[in-house]
């Protein structure tokens, strides 16, 4: 009888006389005898035209493939839907951007469940498809391995570099009458140069980074150009490491561990990172059976600094930060110090501190990476608030050059067009608390992000002097006075959904808190008053996640109480 220990999967699909129909269909897409006494690693592609931050996944997948071949597996690669926050933002279209990642990891937990795959490879390039694939890996609890698609390089304007951020400010700029058309449209030709995945420390390198320092993919990923010799390497790599795991019976249960999730919200503060990876380490977490909540960002933000000069609040892009080293300098400064444990195990089969042991310090001449003793803030600049205007959490990206309170009057939208529309044409003023509501997972349904109002706000050069609070989500690209994820959200009855213009709000990011300035008599009323509207969707995706989705203060999860 043929060792199966290898094959604890592939052996219930291919195995024995009775599987000659299996082995068959198998033979048509390339197996030979051998290959039935391999492991089979499904490598699970995000490629897709839809947008330039997988169109180039396609040759990334055959390199894994490769890999994975060379080491002594049986590859099959296979395809996932990917959609393009950039292309769909301030449209209806954004409202399955969130729902995808649950679609993606569906897909994958099917495709590998159903095929009998003994390790997945699985390559991400967008938001969603990053989360999605680690949500399956942790669901699956096969060996797994995550690469990262890549960067994009910036574009050039004016000697400046520019990105898909750059795009939507200048929207803003060109209504406020500090760019004409003319440049507007030299802004959009020169902004997306080619592959790879939006340039600042937006949510995409964002929670590249977060999954490299859970241990989920293999070091410097997260830090690298899509269209390098360095990603080609590091996907041909990704295929024999999962062979080893494979063989080494190292499971993504045994890598993404509470202390592993700690690791990954310090780097993705360390870094700046993106309100987005509240969310979907939450989803992660949730998947891994790891217990995580709102306030572990909050108590593990009291100790950790931000570093790195990263846009959208900084002024550097990622293709920066890959030159200085990428992560893992910055992962070895934060062990050294104390701050991530260095004990927990990584796809390479050794701990993070092996893996940093020889790690080689930044350039001593850049400016990208702030020493801890010398840091751009020295806390974390993802603030949890709580109060009466969301008593079960929100989620604010504070950098510190906004200030750390604002006090103002409501302006209420009841979408997100509406909103831009406000700002653009100036109904939106210094003092104002911009309120985008019904925009939430339920109410969206799909929980859309802002980068649209929050860019225009920006372009306008209201930065400073307006505020934003939604229960909808923010790009990674957003900055500003912002907070998003308001739960309760106003759908299902959150006071968000109570708000009148004029309505005075304060929003303290030292005290961590959010509250309208009402007698509570008053607000009780008004909620006693409020009544719901009537469902967007009643049939399709949209009303199927609305009817399934939990609380963005626990991941937007579609199987919380299933």
């Amino acid at each position: 009888m043929a060792d199966t220990t290898d094959r604890p999967y592939s052996s219930v699909i291919n195995d024995g006389k009775d599987r000659a129909p299996n082995r068959s269909m198998l033979r048509a897409v390339g197996f030979e005898d051998q290959d039935f006494l391999k492991p089979v690693v499904g490598v699970a592609s995000t490629w897709s035209m839809v947008t330039p931050c997988n169109m180039h996944i396609d040759g990334l997948a055959r390199e894994s493939e490769t890999g994975v071949n060379v080491a002594g597996g049986k590859a099959i690669v296979f395809g996932t839907i990917t959609v393009s926050d950039g292309i769909s933002m301030g449209t209806p279209g954004m409202r399955y951007s969130l729902v995808s990642r649950e679609v993606i990891a569906d897909s994958i937990e099917t495709v590998a469940g159903a095929e009998g795959f003994d390790g997945v490879v699985a390559i991400g390039g967008c938001d969603k498809n990053m989360p999605a694939c680690i949500i399956a890996m942790a669901r699956l609890n096969r060996p797994s391995v995550f690469v990262y698609g890549g960067t994009i390089l910036p574009g050039i304007h004016k000697k400046e570099a520019v990105d898909i951020v750059s795009v939507f400010e200048a929207v803003g700029k060109e209504a406020s009458g500090s760019i004409d058309e003319k440049e507007l449209k030299e802004i959009e030709c020169k902004s997306i140069p080619g592959p790879g995945s939006c340039g600042g420390m937006y949510t995409a390198n964002t929670m590249a980074s977060a999954i490299e320092a859970l241990g989920m993919s293999l070091p410097n990923s997260s830090a690298q150009l899509a269209v390098s010799k360095d990603k080609e390497e590091d996907c041909r790599n990704a295929g024999q490491a999962v062979v080893q795991l494979i063989k080494a019976n190292i499971r993504p249960s045994d890598i993404m561990t509470r202390e592993a999730f700690e690791n990954a919200i310090t780097v993705v503060i360390s870094l700046g990172g993106s309100t987005n990876a509240v969310l979907h380490l939450l989803a992660m977490a949730h998947a891994a059976n790891v217990a995580l909540s709102l306030d572990d960002f909050t108590e593990i933000g009291k100790r950790v600094p931000v570093l790195a000069d990263l846009k959208p609040s900084g002024k550097y892009n990622m293709s920066h930060f890959c030159r200085i080293g990428g992560l893992k300098p910055l992962m070895k400064i934060l062990l050294d110090a104390g701050l991530i444990h260095g004990g927990c195990l990584t796809v390479t089969g050794k701990t993070v501190a092996e893996n940093l042991a020889n790690t080689e310090p930044y350039p001593e001449n850049q400016d990208i990476v702030y020493p801890l003793n010398n840091p751009i803030k020295a806390d974390s600049h993802l603030r949890i608030l709580y109060g009466n205007l969301s008593p079960e959490g929100s989620v604010a990206k504070i950098s510190g050059k906004e200030g750390l309170e604002f006090t103002g009057k409501a302006i209420t939208f009841e979408s997100e067009e509406d909103a831009l529309e406000g700002i653009l044409e100036g109904k939106v003023e210094a003092g104002h608390v911009v309120v985008i509501r019904n925009e939430g997972p339920v109410g969206g349904p799909g929980m859309r992000e802002m980068l649209a109002p929050t860019s225009a706000i920006m372009g306008r050069g209201l930065g400073k002097d307006v505020a934003l609070i939604t229960d909808g989500r923010f790009s990674g690209g957003s900055h500003g006075f912002v907070v998003g994820h308001i739960t309760p959200e106003a759908a299902i009855g959150g006071p968000i959904g109570i708000l009148k213009n004029g309505d005075p709000i304060t929003i303290n990011a030292e005290k961590n808190e959010i509250n309208l300035n009402l007698p509570e008599q008053d607000i009780q009323q008004r909620l006693k008053d409020w009544q719901s509207k009537e469902k967007k969707e009643t049939r399709g995706t949209l009303a199927k996640y609305a009817k399934l989705v939990s609380s963005a203060s626990y991941g937007a999860v579609t199987d919380m109480d299933l």
